[in-house]
C-alpha cells in the first residue's frame, strides 16, 4: 500500500506564523537508510541479512501525528507556556509509507517556514482511535488500532515463510538536531527524517533475527521489537537529499 504523496500531505501540514516577516523554504523527506544488519536493496524489497537468516521487507507503512520541528532562537515562544505553534510543523494522522529497495528517500512536503535556528524534531507514532481519528479509519480502515503495518518473508536457513507484522505502539518520539539547522531568509533547507528499519528485527541481545510474526500482539517477541522501533528514529540536515547526513 502506497499512501502519502506530497499533494496529500500539503493541506495538512503548517508552519504557524509567530515569526518577524523573514522566512525561507523547508522540505521534509523521508529515508529507511541504516545499517545494524546486512542490508540489501532491490526494485521495491529490502533485505536485512543476518548469519543464515533474512527478512525481506516489502512494505512498511506508519501512522504519524503531530510532526514539529522546535526552534531553539525564539525565546519567547520557548518561555510562554501554550504558544508553542510558533515554532513547530504539525500534521495528523497521517500514513506514511517508508521508501524502500532503490528508493533511498522520498521528498514529503515543501513549505514556507520562518527563519531562525531549530534544533528538535519531535512526532508521534499514533495509534487511531474511532473517537478522535474517524474520517483517517473511513479512508485507511486497515488501520483502526494499528500504528505500523510491515509485510515481507522471513527465512530461517533456508525455510520461508510470509509474515504481516503490526503494532499499536502509540508514543512520542524526539530526535534533537546536532548541529542545529538554521533556515536563512530566503534560503531552503532539507530535514530528512531517517527509520532504521534494520535492527527493528533483531533479538533483544541483537545477535539474530528473529520471526516479525513472533512480535504481533500477544506474542513473545511484542515487547523486544516494540523497543527496537521506539529507538530507530533520527533526524539531521540533509540538502543534497540522498537520506545522509549532511
Amino acid at each position: 500500500m502506497k499512501n502519502l504523496t506530497l499533494l496529500t500531505l500539503l493541506p495538512a501540514l503548517v508552519v504557524a506564523a509567530c515569526t518577524d516577516g523573514t522566512t525561507g523554504t523547508m522540505s521534509l523527506s523521508l529515508t529507511a537508510r541504516g545499517g545494524g544488519a546486512a542490508v540489501t536493496t532491490s526494485g521495491d524489497s529490502t533485505m536485512i541479512t543476518l548469519g543464515n537468516d533474512t527478512v525481506i521487507v516489502r512494505s512498511v507503512d506508519l501512522v504519524l501525528r503531530e510532526i514539529e520541528l522546535k526552534r531553539a532562537d525564539v525565546a519567547a515562544c520557548d518561555a510562554v507556556e501554550g504558544n508553542g505553534d510558533c515554532q513547530e510543523f504539525e500534521t495528523g494522522p497521517v500514513l506514511l509509507s517508508l521508501p524502500l529497495g532503490s528508493a533511498a528517500i522520498a521528498q514529503l512536503v515543501s513549505v514556507v517556514a520562518p527563519a531562525g535556528t531549530y534544533d528538535k524534531f519531535e512526532f508521534e507514532i499514533h495509534k487511531p482511535n474511532a473517537g478522535d481519528d474517524a474520517a483517517f479509519i473511513v479512508a485507511h480502515p486497515d488501520f483502526a488500532g494499528v500504528s505500523i503495518r510491515v509485510t515481507g518473508t522471513y527465512s530461517q536457513a533456508g525455510a520461508r515463510s510470509d509474515f504481516t507484522f503490526t503494532s499499536d505502539v502509540d508514543q512520542g518520539e524526539e530526535a534533537g538536531l546536532v548541529p542545529p539547522v538554521t533556515v536563512q531568509e530566503g534560503g531552503a533547507v532539507n530535514i530528512t527524517l531517517r527509520v532504521d528499519i534494520s535492527g527493528w528485527f533483531l533479538n533483544g541481545s541483537k545477535t539474530a533475527l528473529i520471526d516479525p510474526a513472533s512480535a504481533n500482539k500477544g506474542q513473545p517477541n511484542e515487547s523486544v521489537v516494540a523497543n527496537n522501533i521506539q529507538n530507530s528514529f533520527d533526524a539531521f540536515e540533509d540538502d543534497d537529499h540522498d537520506g545522509l547526513e549532511d
